[in-house]
């Protein structure tokens, strides 16, 4: 949300930096996140001077470009070339003088520099509307008032205005801070409580009055629930046309584009008050009668931005006889707005229900800044006095005058909260003791109202603007805020209690897995639970039915809760490579959610993506790319880490995964990995390989009780090393020559390895050669060579029998 200090400060009168009240806002809840700077022309105009041009001669190379003098008040006037067809001798000109920085319609900057042009010095730059930002002529340069001082800054000629704007981080409950009056109103409670005293300055709608009752225009509210209060009135004879500067660059300081004088002053008092606003042009509203009512659903409604759509059964419209004209508190209708040609309008001021405002404008994916303030809650009690002040503004806007009663649909009272606040609850919560005359003078600056007060607390009436303070606690929240948090002293004694925990919780196998990756080069992330549904079309073993869905999705693509770790991931990897940062390994412990026939459940997961090389680039040492088998060890590391061991690995069955391996203990299956296809990669533009593993925590837990610590003395006998370098079939692996050396000699043979591994020329056909090395080791004393000889002779054979391996 953004907040023009030059208008807060009509508001509240302040002599304080936009940096000191930056800071206030944040102490007081209504974070600031950034700060910047609005001028109404960009530059401010800076570098330009009021000239007048002395003589005008025609250029000797050019037939539409002349040569002038200009006096700006220097000692020498200045020679311009000048090719605008209206320029001539006496005229009050702006005059950009050398190094002045100008700015396109786009906002690209340009500056002034000495030149020549066909063949003539020129040493500034007479100016049209436009290359200065006071409008859009270019048919010739700028010409001023003759009355002007020559030397004059333009700046002070069209009065620039320079503002600071705040951008505040809103949070949902502070639906009465939605505006610059809201917000100025806490500054006072934070100026209060600094001992500042200043005054809340109201916007007087004591001149409202109605000038005669030509056009009536009746109101029926069918449902009161959705519309508990409908206000209204008729303005008559308008001139529709642009809004004069200063209200058009305080909606530009806020980032709004001024559309006319009766749409501008709606949305002025919006931001001004937070009562969102409507406009009718009267002369389409059939019937002269406005009706609020829903309408069944499938009922075709073409809205403002020429999208036509269908209505649901609960939403709320604003109709006429006919036919409906607006969404209500929502989006208004293509054929009801108001355009150059009214002449009369219908203004309306309402409170809408916000849950019902809430799920029309999910429905419809509409997010206006009206829906924003109705959803949340506005103040029930301001829709009348809002309308007053829309109204009067329109008035001297327009020239128009108003021609009705004002309507005020009203039935019940929306009431004032009742709380009970106890000062000994206070001061627990607090964790201090805040004085009780501290306490009152904050509350009554909150605009809360003390009706009694006792030894105890106090008897408090919250106003209805409040909807998020309808507790003791949260009244205990409001005094806090204002108190300061910072000004909450910090206690010296620390209390800890010793909890009797296994060591197989789940936070603390995470936090070994997790140093023990983090030690390896790689970073934890953690992504968003909520995705798009879509990500289903890329795993057919995921199913639609199976999604957890969302009963009031922020948007479409974060409607349901994730079935898989992979496609988080994914954009991780993608966001940060196309970024340039395409060296990457990740981890997250996460969950997935499932909705299963009987019930809905989740599962834990600790999810590892690796993409690019493994080391950055050095001049000493050789760049290697992440491969399977650079995966494979960090899996095996991470269940070696956890003690877990005798693992059965089995070709991967999934639709994510172009091959890959799943470990298991037993028949539990623990991780699955492998490399991602490339289909699923060209989804998210990724170009680069990916390697993915989905290790099943909730499995790891469960198996990491298994774990048993065993340990050996370190043998002070020697260890043998021998090497075969076997002729293999293809189809043999590695872990079949293991399994066989282990059987062959389980006592001595300490272990097995594979160092190359060649496939290609000089070999028979369907052959491949596994360099293969055994250490050998006796622990109660040295072996000899013929023990060694013996042990590898055994070895042969069997690799010879049950192989077919032949020794090169």
């Amino acid at each position: 949300m953004k907040i023009s200090y030059n208008w807060l400060k009509q508001f509240i009168k302040t002599d304080w930096s936009p940096e000191q009240t930056s800071e206030l806002l944040t102490d007081l809840g209504l974070e600031v996140e950034g700060l910047t700077s609005f001028q109404s022309v960009k530059g401010g105009l800076e570098g330009i001077v009021v000239g007048e041009v002395l003589t005008c001669v025609q250029h000797p190379n050019a037939d539409r470009l002349k040569i002038t003098t200009v006096s700006v008040s220097t000692d020498a006037p200045l020679q311009i070339v000048c090719g605008a067809p209206n320029v001539a001798v006496g005229q009050k000109v702006p005059v950009a003088t050398i190094g002045t920085t100008l700015y396109t319609e786009t906002g690209e900057a340009w500056t002034i520099k000495k030149g020549k042009i066909r063949g003539e010095e020129s040493h500034g730059m007479i100016c049209a509307e436009d290359e200065l930002g006071l409008g859009k002529g270019h048919d010739g340069i700028m010409v001023l008032d003759e009355k002007l001082k020559t030397g004059t800054l333009l700046a002070e000629v069209f009065k620039i205005e320079n503002d600071q704007v705040f951008e505040i981080g809103l949070t949902p409950n502070r639906a009465d801070a939605m505006s610059h009056y809201g917000v100025a109103r806490d500054l006072r409670a934070g100026f209060t409580q600094k001992d500042i005293n200043t005054e809340l300055i109201t916007p007087s709608v004591s001149a409202f009055h109605v000038d005669n009752r030509s056009l009536r225009i009746d109101v029926d509210v069918v449902d009161k629930n959705l519309a508990p209060r409908y206000c209204g009135l008729t303005i008559s004879n308008i001139k529709v046309a642009d809004s004069p500067a200063w209200l058009q660059n305080r909606l530009k300081a806020i980032g709004l584009t001024p559309i006319n004088n009766v749409v501008d002053a709606t949305n002025y008092v919006l931001h001004e008050l937070g009562q969102p606003l409507h406009a009718f042009d009267a002369n389409k509203i059939t019937g002269n009668k406005i009706i609020v009512k829903t309408l069944p659903s499938g009922t075709k409604f073409t809205t403002l931005d020429g999208v036509e759509r269908e209505l649901h059964e609960e939403d709320l419209m604003i109709c006429n006889a006919e036919k409906p004209m607006c969404i209500a508190g929502v989006f208004g209708g293509m054929d009801s707005g108001v355009t150059q040609s009214t002449t009369s309008i219908f203004l309306e001021s309402a409170y809408f229900n916000p849950v019902s405002v809430r799920k029309t404008a999910k429905r419809h994916a509409l997010n206006t800044d009206a829906s924003f303030r109705f959803e949340r809650g506005i103040d029930p009690n301001i829709t009348e006095y809002a309308l007053k002040r829309a109204a009067l503004l329109i008035e001297e806007l327009t020239d128009g005058v108003v021609t009705s009663d004002l309507i005020d649909f009203y039935p019940n009272k929306i009431e004032d909260f009742q709380v009970r606040l106890s000062f000994d609850n206070a001061k627990d919560l607090i964790g201090e003791e805040i004085p009780k005359d501290i306490i009152k003078r904050i509350l009554m600056s909150l605009d809360i109202r003390i009706n009694n007060v006792t030894e105890t607390g106090l008897g408090l009436t919250v106003p209805a603007f409040r909807n998020d303070v309808q507790r003791e606690a949260d009244i205990i929240e409001e005094i806090l805020r204002v108190y300061g948090y910072n000004n909450i002293k910090t206690t010296e004694k620390l209390n800890a209690s010793i909890s009797n925990t296994s060591k197989f919780e789940d936070y603390k196998l995470q936090n070994i897995v997790g140093n023990q990756l983090v030690s390896q080069g790689f970073f934890e992330t953690l992504t968003n639970s909520l995705t798009t549904p879509d990500y289903i079309k890329l795993d057919s073993d995921l199913k639609p039915e199976h999604h957890v869905e969302m009963l009031n999705p922020l948007s479409a693509d974060l409607s349901v809760l994730r079935q898989s770790m992979l496609f988080s991931g994914l954009e991780s990897i993608r966001h940060n490579v196309n970024r340039r940062r395409e060296d990457l390994k990740l981890f997250e412990f996460g969950k997935t959610y499932h909705n299963f026939t009987n019930n809905r459940e989740e599962f834990k997961h600790l999810s590892v993506l690796i993409t690019g090389n493994r080391h950055e680039n050095r001049w000493n040492t050789e760049t290697k790319p992440s491969d399977f088998y650079y995966m494979k060890g960090t899996v095996e590391a991470i269940l070696t880490r956890l003690g877990i061991h005798k693992l059965k690995a089995s070709p991967i069955q999934s639709q994510v995964f172009s091959e890959g391996l799943t470990l298991s203990f037993g028949k539990t299956k623990l991780v699955e990995f492998g490399l991602v296809k490339k289909a699923i990669l060209k989804h998210f533009g990724i170009s680069q390989t990916v390697l993915f593993a989905d290790f099943k925590w909730d499995a790891i837990i469960e198996t990491a009780k298994y774990n048993r610590i065993s340990f050996t003395s370190i043998s002070k006998y020697p260890e043998v090393r021998r090497d075969f370098a076997l002729l293999i079939d293809q189809s043999v692996s590695f872990e079949s020559i293991y399994k066989i050396a282990k059987q062959t000699e389980k006592q001595l043979l300490k272990g097995v390895n594979l160092f190359d591994v060649y496939e290609g020329k000089n070999l028979p056909a369907g052959k491949k050669s596994y360099a293969v090395s055994f250490t050998i080791q006796d622990e109660s004393k040295t072996l000899t060579d013929k023990q060694i000889d013996k042990i590898m002779n055994k070895l042969q054979t069997n690799f010879e029998k049950q192989l077919g391996a032949e020794l090169r």
